[in-house]
């Protein structure tokens, strides 16, 4: 019996101990389920929210690309664009040299591309190591472009130059507005022969002079005030420009039969020109009138022009001579009356009526090796009748500009150039008939913060030069720099000079 009565406790014990066991267990079983059952409805919730920010984005992303995609900022983009590129907004340009050139005993020498007696006919020589002067120009241009697709620019250009070396210079300067002037292209309305045309009003430079620039000499330079039409195209292979500029020639003694009182008057040079070009070849005429020109006291019984002609004839090669490759370019000009000033065209008031003159200009650039680059000219001119009856000029010149390439930072430029003269005023302005030569070699150690071509500047030069030329040539004229003091020939010079474009 008292074992009966301990099994009884005993198997209630342990039936109690399986029973909350069992319970425990279910309890956790419950709350595992729960657990699940959250968790679920949390991963539920976390892919909806997922499932909102991702449609969210969606939409972000199509506003942006909507937005993108709207005139507004399509049209900001454009600008912005545009203006990086230069095609719109404002724009700086420039030219500038300046620098010292000495002679053997520290003073200022004579010098310049011109300086020979020839120069006074666009004779030049190389200009490496042979400039006296400080020379800027300041191009300021707007560029802007319309809704319908038109463009307009506007330039103004500021020019000075002096001879002195001193910092102030206002007394010297020759500081001048040497252009201004608007241009539209891209008109809509403009068809036919006129779709690629612009059209031109103010002071300008044509926008088609060319030059050899180490001469510091144009090949044509044509600008005054008027207007004109650019690339107008004719036929297939065929534009053209046209164009009328004007300019003025400076007072000039008259004889005033109506008012004795009144000996002085100017006159307005007209010059219609005809650009065209076939290819790589350029036809340009010229025709000019000066009303009234023919009053000028030139010369004692010599009448000046009144009317004139020129043309040119050049080509624009695309290689260096067809013999490897570089550029090069030749021109034949040839004018009559006002038009005998041949570079400059109507810019001289003094020709004859019977004035005529014929240059020739050739000139090119290559490498000759992987780090020489050359850079040859010919230029060249006969003229009668000048500026007074019977007389006869003839000149011709040689110059060549070698570049060795040292290192991406350094160059030894190095020119030679050789001029002969022979030339017969027969008498004008107190001048003798004189023959003879003029030579010159250069040696120039450059820096630049990068080589890469003769076009590339700016740069920074040391020199020495060497000039002589014949005896003969120093008594051409009593207002020229040979036979000077200090300038008979056989001259050596040193200096320093910049020159910068962009």
């Amino acid at each position: 019996m008292n074992a009966v009565k301990l099994k009884t406790p005993l198997a209630v014990a342990i039936a109690s101990a399986g029973l909350a066991m069992a319970s425990s267990a279910n309890a956790d079983a419950t709350n595992l389920e729960q657990r699940l059952a959250e968790l679920e409805e949390r991963i539920e919730a976390a892919e909806r929210r997922a499932d909102i920010a991702e449609e969210r984005a969606e939409l972000a992303e199509k506003a942006t690309q909507e937005r993108l995609m709207s005139g507004e900022v399509r049209e900001r983009l454009e600008k912005v664009e545009r203006q990086a590129s230069g095609e719109e907004g404002f724009s700086f340009n420039a030219y500038a040299r300046s620098g010292l050139l000495l002679n053997d005993q520290g003073k200022s020498a004579e010098g310049g591309p011109y300086v020979t007696p020839a120069g006074n006919l666009g004779g030049a020589v190389g200009r490496l190591g042979n400039e006296t002067d400080t020379y800027a120009e300041a191009i300021l241009n707007y560029r802007q472009q319309y809704d319908n697709g038109a463009k307009a620019k506007y330039t103004t250009m500021i020019a000075d130059g002096v001879t002195t070396s001193n910092d102030w210079t206002a007394d010297e300067s020759d500081l001048n507005v040497r252009q201004v002037y608007a241009e539209f292209s891209d008109l809509p309305s403009f068809t036919g022969v006129f779709e690629d045309a612009s059209i031109w009003a103010g002071k300008r430079f044509d926008r088609d002079n060319f030059d050899i620039h180490w001469l510091d000499s144009d090949v044509v330079f044509l600008s005054g005030t008027g207007a004109g039409i650019y690339d107008m195209k004719f036929a297939d292979g065929w534009t053209s420009n046209l164009s009328l500029y004007g300019r003025s020639f400076s007072d000039f003694e008259v004889v005033n039969r109506e008012n004795p009182g009144d000996d002085t008057a100017s006159t307005d040079n007209l010059i219609i020109t005809s650009n065209n070009y076939f290819g790589n070849w350029q036809l340009m005429l010229n025709a000019m009138s000066a009303n009234d020109n023919d009053e000028r006291d030139i010369e004692a019984n010599q009448t000046a022009a009144e009317k004139g002609g020129h043309a040119m004839l050049a080509y624009h090669g695309n290689s260096f001579f067809g013999l490897s490759d570089g550029s090069f370019k030749a021109a034949l000009l040839h004018g009559q009356g006002l038009g005998a000033e041949v570079k400059s065209i109507g810019s001289n008031g003094n020709l004859t009526d019977d004035a005529t003159a014929t240059r020739l200009a050739l000139y090119g650039t290559t490498y000759i090796a992987p780090a020489w680059r050359m850079a040859p000219s010919i230029l060249a001119e006969v003229s009668d009748d000048r500026f007074a009856e019977g007389d006869d000029y003839q000149w011709a010149g040689l110059n060549i500009r070698l570049a060795n390439e040292v290192t991406e930072n350094f160059e030894m430029q190095y020119e030679a150039s050789y001029q002969y003269m022979d030339l017969d005023p027969n008498g004008y302005d107190g001048r003798n008939p004189v023959s003879g030569d003029y030579s010159s070699l250069t040696i120039a150690p450059t820096f630049k913060p990068e080589i890469g071509g003769f076009w590339q500047r700016p740069e920074i030069r040391l020199y020495a030069s060497w000039k002589d030329w014949s005896d003969e040539l120093n008594e051409y004229s009593a207002n020229d720099s040979f036979g000077n003091e200090d300038f008979i020939g056989d001259e050596w010079t040193f200096g320093v000079q910049t020159e910068v474009w962009f």
